[in-house]
């Protein structure tokens, strides 16, 4: 709601509104945006996208602590989970960061025709490899400090149980689990671009990440963390491995395996915030109107407004 302006003035009056941008709204913000991430000098969008890396590895571990023998119900932990989790979307939207998940949104501005094809292409090709760059950095660093073994182990029992469940998808699974991960980040994401305020973003952003933890959907950018983590642990630290009972896990994440769990979930992602989310929107709200009763209500009503004043004037005209 807006604060109530005295003698009927403008709500405009003290110069902010705590009420949330509509849909309409959203929509258009969501488009400039995407003109602007388009366009945007190269060696910027690596830099943010290593940092976007970075924060969505520090959310993924963050949930692997989290969730690490909590001894709580499954459904409890993975909402523990989900909601530590947020903290990588968090960070990226309000710090700032290029995440290739919701840079899927910027189809809603190659489909306005805002921006060719290949400058969407782009974003994609360099965002991606800046966040595995920035994910790599972040789960070496987090090994380097030993955390697997902490909760007496129980961090890295967590780790490989998770990395294990992503290499263990079949091709259809990980499209599928992918499809729905990036659905919910995107619309966090989109959900987000409704607020005016830090605080409102956060609320945006909290319940789809927990959701995508709770249902086990996959998330290309955390996938990368979550490998690359049971590989260091699988690899650089077998006495961990052995410790927490997850051996017969360990087996199964190898190179190879965490390697062929990417295309697949991207693939998803691609689809789940492209066509599911940025698709969908761009349609209701952004796409030329081809037919009067498509039209929105409001752009009528201006319409109307217009004809009548023009009428007016025209017998104004006529009169003088």
């Amino acid at each position: 709601m807006t604060a109530s302006p005295p003698d009927g003035k403008d709500p405009g009056w003290l110069g902010w509104s705590i009420d949330a941008y509509a849909p309409d709204e959203m929509a258009r913000r969501v488009e400039t945006v995407g003109l602007a991430k388009a366009h945007q000098d190269t060696l910027v969008t690596f830099a943010l996208a290593v940092v976007a890396g970075a924060f969505v590895a520090l959310g993924s571990a963050f949930s692997t602590v989290a969730m690490a023998d909590t001894g709580l119900a499954y459904s409890l932990t993975r909402l523990l989970g989900g909601m530590a989790f947020s903290l990588g979307l968090v960070l990226v939207v309000v710090a700032g960061a290029e995440l290739f998940t919701s840079n899927n949104l910027l189809v809603m501005a190659w489909a306005s025709r805002k921006i060719p094809l290949r400058r969407v292409l782009r974003n994609w090709g360099i965002v991606y490899v800046g966040n595995f760059v920035g994910v790599a950095i972040t789960a070496v660093l987090l090994f380097a400090t030993g955390h697997g073994a902490f909760g007496d182990h129980a961090v890295a029992a967590q780790a490989v149980a998770t990395a294990a469940t992503k290499v263990s998808r079949t091709f259809p699974e990980a499209v599928a689990v992918g499809i729905l991960g990036n659905a919910l980040v995107c619309l966090a994401v989109w959900i987000a671009f409704s607020a005016r305020s830090t605080v409102d973003k956060i609320a945006a952003i909290m319940l789809p990440m927990t959701a995508l933890i709770a249902f086990e959907f996959d998330h290309v950018v955390a996938n990368m963390h979550y490998l690359a983590t049971g590989l260091l642990l699988v690899h650089g630290a077998p006495e961990v491995i052995e410790a927490s009972g997850r051996s017969s896990a360990a087996a199964t994440i190898t190179p190879a395996a965490a390697l062929a769990n990417l295309p697949p979930v991207t693939l998803g992602n691609l689809i789940g915030g492209g066509l599911l989310v940025a698709a969908v929107y761009w349609f209701v709200y952004l796409r030329p109107p081809h037919r009067p009763h498509l039209r929105r209500p409001h752009v009528r009503a201006q319409r109307r407004a217009r004809g009548d004043e023009g009428v007016a004037g025209e017998r104004r005209a006529g009169g003088s």
